[in-house]
């Protein structure tokens, strides 16, 4: 995706300036979540289908991503580098 717009504490994402977009906003003072802990729980989670898991887990780990514990069938669970959970999703 491409950044749509970056302000000093928002940026929105999107394939095309016409397309759904995602966007994300700093949050100060946010505690860090930590995978499975209901104490420090998720602030939201992304499930992103690929089509290519081996190619889609390479390019998340080369950009900063780890794996986390939790993997099952059709799914491998990550965090992003400040630790927000995520899945990579595929069909068997």
């Amino acid at each position: 995706m491409d950044v749509i717009q970056e302000d000093e504490d928002w940026v929105v994402i999107a394939p095309s300036p016409d397309s759904p977009r995602l966007a994300f906003q700093e949050a100060q003072n946010l505690r860090q979540s930590e995978w499975p802990n209901p104490d420090r729980p998720q602030q939201f989670h992304l499930d992103l289908m690929v089509e290519d898991i081996d190619h889609a887990d390479e390019q998340v780990l080369k950009l900063g991503a780890k794996r986390l514990d939790g993997e099952g069938e059709g799914f491998r669970v990550y965090a992003d580098p400040a630790g927000h959970p995520f899945c990579l999703c595929w069909q068997e």
